[in-house]
């Protein structure tokens, strides 16, 4: 039997659309088994997230090192502290499971909820990043979650909700402030304007009410420098910078050009869709603007980690199935050279050989998902998004979700 009739007939199968198993799958599998992996180690990440809420408590600062208690430093802003509270109040273990399925259920939520949206190809092509994602316990999962609901919001016309996740990922970490790209699509553009200064307010208060105001305001200048010195040390760094910015650099071996260069170019290409005002009206052609940043975010920041990926993720997933015209075949190839190569290189499927001193050292985790960018913004610039019907082959059973 042909492999591609035999993996249709597979993929057809109700266990696979069924929305319960995804449903298990993302809110209880997944985390449980994020979980387990610290049964006998240390679950550094969470510990340090953990952390920033006591170090706030103690007006300790939060940019140093702590060796006696965890390894590396944290990077998030003064604001977690208030977010990880419930979390670093149970033990570590419980703390850990809740953080997990918190985050897991955070961003199945935003999912669920995008309009028209074919939500279960969207799970399973992301579950594998997903789980990459827990068992780094990283917030990345929480970012494309916000970036969701900030899109969701806008299409709502509740524009202070939409202020409200960007600004609520942002002050955790820099990657939620482009949820401002939807700005153009806002009906209420003072009222999302208000909203994000009162937001701004609200988060950059809030610390204050478990630690004071002078050392708040100390820490986010400390934010500052760290952020800066981070981005120094992420540039030839195996575990981050892991984007195109970093493919570039690390292909080329040079260290002397700074990457605004990349990014100028970068940030030019991804406004010029936003010349095709007429298109503004499409839903198609607005889940392309998120995919766009989903994708932009991740691939232009020295920052980007595997476990990021989650966010780039669910942008190829929506530049895969939001399109008003029939993929092609080359596009069926490229979306599985982006799950060959960028979800299951860093796993023990993937040739160690080739992981190790190919993928890893040159940064090639961002090479797919590259050129899915560069496909959607020749698409997104040439393409005419008036038919925008959006695969609602699922809104028959998201009643049953």
């Amino acid at each position: 039997m042909n492999i591609v009739v035999k993996v249709k007939e597979i993929s057809t199968h109700s266990f696979f659309r069924n929305p319960k198993t995804l449903r298990y799958l993302w809110l209880f599998i997944l985390p449980l088994a994020a979980s387990v992996k610290y049964i006998r180690i240390s679950p550094n990440n969470f510990i340090i997230f953990r952390q920033v809420f006591w170090h706030t408590i103690h007006r300790l600062p939060l940019y140093i090192p702590y060796p006696a208690e965890y390894h590396d430093l944290n990077h998030y802003g003064a604001f977690f502290s208030t977010v990880i509270a419930p979390f670093a109040l149970p033990p570590v273990w419980l703390g850990l499971l809740l953080w997990l399925v918190g985050l897991s259920t955070f961003l199945y939520l935003a999912v669920k909820n995008l309009p028209h949206a074919n939500y279960l190809f969207i799970y399973w092509f992301c579950a594998n990043e997903l789980l990459t994602a827990l068992f780094m316990q990283q917030f990345n999962v929480a970012i494309v979650a916000c970036i969701l609901f900030s899109f969701l919001f806008i299409e709502k016309e509740k524009d202070v909700w939409s202020a409200f996740f960007i600004l609520f990922g942002t002050f955790v970490k820099l990657y939620s402030i482009v949820g401002l790209a939807f700005f153009f699509f806002s009906k209420h553009k003072i009222k999302f304007i208000a909203s994000l200064v009162g937001w701004s307010v609200v988060f950059f208060i809030l610390p204050m009410f478990i630690s004071s105001p002078g050392y708040v305001m100390g820490q986010y200048g400390a934010w500052f420098g760290d952020l800066l010195a981070k981005n120094d040390s992420n540039l030839f760094s195996f575990a981050t910078n892991i984007s195109l910015l970093g493919m570039v650099r690390k292909m080329s071996g040079f260290a002397t050009y700074p990457d605004t260069y990349l990014i100028g170019a970068g940030l030019l290409l991804f406004m010029l869709p936003y010349l095709r005002i007429k298109q503004y009206v499409y839903l198609s052609f607005r889940y392309f603007i998120l995919a766009s940043t989903l994708l932009f975010v991740v691939l232009f920041s020295s920052g980007s980690e595997s476990s990021g990926y989650i966010i780039a993720f669910v942008g190829v997933a929506l530049w895969y199935t939001a399109a008003p015209w029939k993929r092609s075949k080359w596009d069926v190839a490229l979306l599985v050279f982006v799950f060959v190569i960028s979800s299951l290189s860093p796993t023990d499927i993937f040739p160690r050989f080739i992981r190790t001193k190919l993928i890893t050292p040159y940064a090639l985790k961002a090479l797919p998902c590259t050129l899915v960018w560069f496909k959607l913004c020749y698409e997104i610039c040439t393409r005419d998004f008036s038919n925008s019907k959006i695969n609602t082959d699922n809104e028959a059973t998201e009643q049953t979700v």
